[in-house]
């Protein structure tokens, strides 16, 4: 069954372009490396809950926007062996270092699909 792994990071609004041009080369990688596809999102309907949301997630600053993202894989095994591949992969590492991303909001994890339509 299909594997999906997702995350939603804040991305200063300003720098969204340079989130973009990093995300493509990373996403290059992602795909050469076995990822099956690669999305990144901003958000454009995402508004602020009252109790949960995307923006309060991350604790989003008045000058950020949320980025949804998500790789898809064969199964957890394929995922496991693509990420060991790109995470040593020094391309990724300096499209990554390019990034001003505060990790400590990022929310990311792993998901098996149940329904694929």
């Amino acid at each position: 069954m299909t594997y999906v792994e997702g995350y939603i990071v804040p991305v200063k609004t300003a720098q969204m372009e340079d989130y973009r041009t990093a995300a493509i080369k990373m996403a290059a990688i992602w795909r050469r490396l076995g990822a099956l596809s690669v999305i990144e999102a901003k958000a454009e309907n995402a508004p602020v809950g009252e109790l949960t949301s995307f923006p309060r997630a991350v604790l989003l600053e008045a000058d950020e926007t949320v980025v949804f993202s998500y790789i898809t894989y064969k199964s957890r095994a394929h995922r496991d062996e693509v990420v060991a591949a790109v995470m040593s992969d020094p391309e990724m590492t300096e499209a990554m270092q390019s990034l001003e991303i505060d990790g400590k909001r990022m929310i990311w994890g792993g998901f098996e699909v149940i329904v694929q339509a």
